[in-house]
């Protein structure tokens, strides 16, 4: 930090999707006209900073410098966005004016957006940004206040929370202590919940049964039936049937909530995500997009649920958008702005009616579509997409005796979830040493698919007889197997026995429709 020059030197970041890049910003106070200019490739909101700084500097005691000031951002070809380099920006200012005089000059990163009377407000993806840096070597950090709650979970890094540009000045001056951070010593996650308990859902049972093998093997699901057969409520259950997440888990669905300005009250999230956008989203809302590439619901979904409801109802190109992060786990996102990657491993779980009408198979009410029509309704969904989908299950209308039956008998959430708790926990074993997003039945491939979905002679004539008249394509093929493996897994069972694949053969029901696709 050089002052002869009247120059300073304060350390900032951005973030491009979840890496986080650090920005030295420059202030340059020369003689002439007064006026404040910021360059290096800055959006509208960092051009804006100019009058937040001035009113906050000025507000917060301090005369703010009657000369030419000149901000660089540097490295100026990365382009940057927001409002977290506002607090850099007026400290730089105080110190080549000398308006402050620090004892200490910690090496630190600077976060923080200035309100007019000079307090600090919160900064989106303040948990990204610090995990990222923490990762590529810096240990300190000031931020707002407000964000000190969800980056006191981070280890190894050294949190300093400010409400004010006031209080920053008097802690380099030595007048002031920042508060102190209290460190979460052990993260507990919140028992698996949902909105509806799996016991209230009438009937069912095979399609309760499709749900507690989804849950266990992460595997994508989709129900398929008229209207008032339960499609809506099984899917609000399977929040409550999933396992308790990591803490690693917790960790990156957190950062992503951070980035989208969707701030936890507890600094970290404690439940699955389970997000159910309309299905008029667009592309960019689901996917991610915007000027500088912004995470969508699928990745506001990372490690949780996304749920469809009236799949057929979305945009074709929406659906067909979903392809690649269904098989991959992550988005990459390009825009003119940047681009970038967000994870995306979600469990997708969607619903539908069999025809436009909804009242096809119904045994009491005539379906008025035309085979034409109900082609056009299908066809929405692309074979690829439906390959992508591990489950397929048809839901019967509920008989007068099933809505009439007393929930006492039925099995809740709770007693399905330790099920898969323990399923969970026998795939453990299997997935030692392999990345936390490759740790379940769903994600197995190549030689570990064939390692582990070996089959004898008596399974491999059954899948062989499925394929030849199903017409099934090789990724539905292993996806059976996938399937097959967890309800194997169910039994903890080493090997997958015919049982098995005959029931994982029996989810693929939109197989049986081709015609219509």
């Amino acid at each position: 930090m050089g002052r002869g020059n009247m120059i300073a030197k304060v350390e900032s970041a951005c973030l491009m999707g979840l890496d986080a890049s650090r920005v030295l910003i420059e202030v340059s106070l020369a003689k002439g006209l007064p006026c404040f200019s910021i360059v290096g490739l800055p959006d509208a909101a960092i051009r804006e900073a100019k009058d937040r700084v001035v009113s906050a500097v000025r507000n917060s005691g301090f005369e703010f410098p009657s000369r030419r000031v000149t901000i660089n951002l540097s490295p100026a070809e990365l382009k940057k966005e927001g409002a977290a380099f506002d607090l850099a920006i007026a400290v730089g200012v105080l110190l080549a004016h000398e308006a402050i005089q620090p004892k200490t000059w910690p090496r630190c990163i600077w976060l923080g957006e200035l309100a007019l009377d000079g307090g600090l407000q919160p900064v989106r993806g303040a948990l990204a940004l610090v995990k990222s840096l923490s990762q590529k070597g810096w240990t300190q950090f000031v931020i707002p206040e407000a964000n000190a709650r969800e980056a006191a979970c981070l280890q190894g890094v050294s949190i300093y929370p400010f409400a004010s540009l006031k209080e920053v000045a008097g802690w380099l001056e030595g007048s002031t202590a920042p508060r102190a951070v209290e460190k979460k010593q052990e993260w507990k996650p919140a028992a698996p919940s949902a909105a509806v308990d799996l016991c209230h859902v009438k009937g069912q049972a095979v399609a309760k049964r499709a749900l507690e093998i989804a849950a266990a093997g992460s595997h994508n699901i989709l129900f398929v039936g008229p209207p008032g057969t339960g499609k809506s409520m099984l899917a609000q259950t399977l929040p409550a049937l999933m396992p308790r997440w990591s803490f690693e888990e917790a960790l990156e669905a957190t950062q992503v909530h951070s980035l989208s300005g969707l701030p936890e009250p507890s600094g970290i999230l404690l439940s699955r995500p389970f997000r159910s956008p309309h299905h008029t989203v667009s592309t960019a809302a689901l996917i991610g997009g915007g000027d500088f590439p912004a995470p969508g619901e699928i990745s506001l979904a990372h490690r949780g649920v996304l749920f469809l409801d009236e799949l057929p109802e979305f945009r074709r190109d929406v659906l067909e958008a979903l392809r690649q992060p269904l098989e991959e786990g992550i988005v990459h996102v390009q825009r003119v702005r940047g681009r970038a990657v967000f994870p995306a491993e979600f469990l997708l779980i969607a619903a539908m009616n069999p025809c436009p009408c909804g009242h096809r198979g119904h045994p009491k009410k005539e379906c008025i579509c035309s085979p034409l029509r109900i082609r056009k309704y299908l066809s929405k969904i692309s074979a690829p997409l439906l390959d992508r989908i591990d489950l397929h299950v048809e839901l019967p209308v509920l008989s007068v005796e099933d809505l009439l039956t007393e929930d006492a008998g039925a099995e809740a959430s709770e007693a399905v979830q330790r099920r898969v708790e323990s399923v969970r926990v026998f795939q453990t074993g299997r997935f030692a040493g392999h990345p936390l997003h490759e740790a379940w039945n769903a994600r197995l491939r190549g030689a570990e698919l064939k390692k582990h979905c070996s089959l004898d002679a008596e399974s491999k004539n059954l899948l062989k007889t499925a394929i030849e008249r199903l017409g099934l394509s090789a990724r539905a093929f292993d996806r059976i197997r996938r399937v097959a493996r967890t309800i194997a897994d169910f039994g903890s069972s080493p090997k997958i026995q015919a049982a098995h694949i005959a029931e994982a053969i029996q989810y693929r029901a939109l197989d049986r429709q081709r015609e219509f696709f």
